[in-house]
């Protein structure tokens, strides 16, 4: 699709705020790319908490939290600490970003990313599976934004479903 923008929203943003609509995107299209086989799996096997984790998956967190507090506890503490990895890896600390965001035309104010930064990439990449061509990687950063497009339309599908026939997909 080549350098997609319909609406033109990058096409007066500094190459920083584009970064960071990149950063957005593809942790957005990860989340969505996990959420869509968590849905596809979780509906079907239930080998946790006993089996007592049943019905739409929509449901299925707030079950977690009724049977289990602490496992819930567990789980936001590690998506906050991954969190935290990842904007000390990608992001400026927020006094530094407010001053270098001081002659940069459409201001982030508190947010900006490390200029030595891909988005995306936090150093992550215990198979190896990240590519040492440049070519190739670019390669693959387009088919990861591609499949996370995808993944944001399939897993919205899947939770619209849910939430009208407030019943299981399959």
């Amino acid at each position: 699709m080549g350098d997609f923008d319909p609406l033109g929203f990058t096409a007066d943003l500094p190459v920083q705020e584009i970064k960071r609509f990149r950063e957005a995107e593809v942790t957005h299209g990860r989340v969505s790319m996990l959420a869509t086989i968590g849905y596809l799996v979780a509906e079907k096997f239930h080998p946790l908490f006993g089996g007592e984790v049943t019905g739409p998956a929509n449901s299925h967190l707030a079950q977690v939290q009724d049977i289990s507090p602490f496992f819930f506890a567990i789980l936001v503490s590690g998506i906050a600490v991954a969190e935290f990895g990842r904007a000390r890896t990608g992001w400026e600390e927020p006094v530094d970003a407010i001053k270098s965001n001081i002659d940069v035309e459409g201001k982030t104010w508190l947010s900006k990313l490390n200029d030595d930064y891909y988005p995306g990439d936090i150093g992550f990449d215990p198979l190896g599976l990240k590519p040492t061509d440049a070519a190739e990687f670019a390669e693959m950063q387009t088919k990861e934004l591609q499949h996370g497009r995808l993944a944001m339309i399939g897993a919205m599908g899947m939770i619209v479903q849910e939430q009208v026939s407030h019943a299981p997909l399959f």
